[in-house]
């Protein structure tokens, strides 16, 4: 049995990771092929940097991405913190249910109905233009917050309860006690809610796609645009060069996880040597 799970969770491994795979190699490929591999060369890299339209939605989707994971960041910690705090049970679980609904609602559905929505308020206010960069800002912030929601509820609920309130009994403000003594705390939750809004906001396409403007024009929508005509192998190079950053993003959050997880640990034990030396 002991082998023959070895051999499946191999198979999946590489059912997973093989295209990946193909597509860093080939993504160095001196030939336009797919299946022939001529050479080792950066020929496709030089290609892309020298995309003006290409290079131009990449800075769209970064600018795009940080605003939206910095923002639902902000906003997703508060709520997180306002959610925890709450004593109705009946109201608790109401918000817990409105927090999963972006999450398990399509997003074919999720698109269409904000760009309705987008298009009826223009309509209402006269603007010329009903859609644009605020427009996917807003979209991206709305599905990026239950995320970022469920990274630092947890966090909260972990929290030991008295440390607040042993700061406010230290003489500080409800605001001061929870940057100081809550916010590190709870900031690997915060940090993994802010590279996991940062990455969702990377990736999606459908949102984006149905409340995009004319003038604002991201990775995603731009790779679906070249697949009409062709998607030249400096699509490879530039798959690889975000496969690294979102490698190295999601190294970051693992190792801030284990940094709180030994912070805990050591806490832990040395409470545990405190009260065994009062004893």
């Amino acid at each position: 049995m002991k082998r023959a799970s070895k051999i499946y969770t191999a198979l999946i491994m590489i059912f997973l990771f093989a295209p990946i795979a193909i597509l860093l190699v080939f993504s160095f490929n001196r030939a336009k092929s797919l299946s022939v591999f001529s050479g080792f060369s950066l020929y496709w890299y030089r290609e892309l940097f020298r995309d003006s339209e290409t290079l131009k939605a990449v800075r769209n989707t970064l600018i795009l991405a940080v605003s939206a994971s910095l923002i639902s960041t902000v906003m997703g910690t508060a709520a997180a913190v306002g959610i925890n705090k709450l004593r109705n049970k009946f109201l608790r679980t109401a918000l817990d249910s409105v927090t999963n609904i972006p999450m398990i609602n399509p997003d074919i559905i999720t698109g269409i109905s904000l760009m309705l929505m987008f298009v009826f308020v223009g309509r209402l206010f006269g603007a010329a233009t009903s859609l644009s960069f605020w427009t996917m800002l807003i979209a991206h912030i709305t599905f990026c917050l239950p995320y970022v929601i469920l990274q630092v509820l947890p966090k909260l609920q972990q929290m030991d309860k008295a440390l607040p309130e042993a700061a406010m009994d230290l003489g500080c403000t409800p605001l001061r006690a929870f940057f100081k003594a809550e916010l590190p705390e709870i900031m690997p939750g915060v940090v993994t809610g802010l590279i996991m809004a940062f990455t969702l906001s990377l990736d999606d396409f459908v949102i984006s796609y149905f409340t995009a403007g004319n003038g604002f024009q991201t990775l995603p929508i731009r790779i679906y645009n070249m697949t009409k005509k062709t998607v030249t192998p400096k699509m490879y190079a530039l798959a690889t060069i975000i496969f690294f950053v979102i490698l190295t993003l999601l190294l970051i959050s693992n190792l801030s996880d284990d940094e709180s997880v030994r912070k805990r640990r050591e806490a832990r034990a040395n409470k545990k040597a405190a009260k065994e030396a009062v004893k």
